[in-house]
């Protein structure tokens, strides 16, 4: 079957699946499952601490290192 063939509620029914799976898809998280290493979470856990004392986080430099 060609698009031209698709009555309209047809081609919109299409749009709106299209969509959907696009938006799924994008959603996705690709690291769910993955665990981080426990050197990473502390300082993690650590720039967000020095984040919400307004003290600055962890360059993303250093992260990046040691993940």
């Amino acid at each position: 079957m060609q698009v031209k063939d698709l009555t309209i509620e047809e081609l919109k029914l299409l749009i709106q699946e299209t969509v959907a799976e696009t938006i799924q898809s994008l959603l996705i998280d690709p690291d769910e499952g993955k665990k981080l290493k426990p050197e990473v979470k502390q300082q993690l856990l650590d720039s967000l601490q020095r984040t919400q004392a307004e003290e600055g986080g962890v360059p993303a430099k250093e992260i990046r290192v040691l993940a």
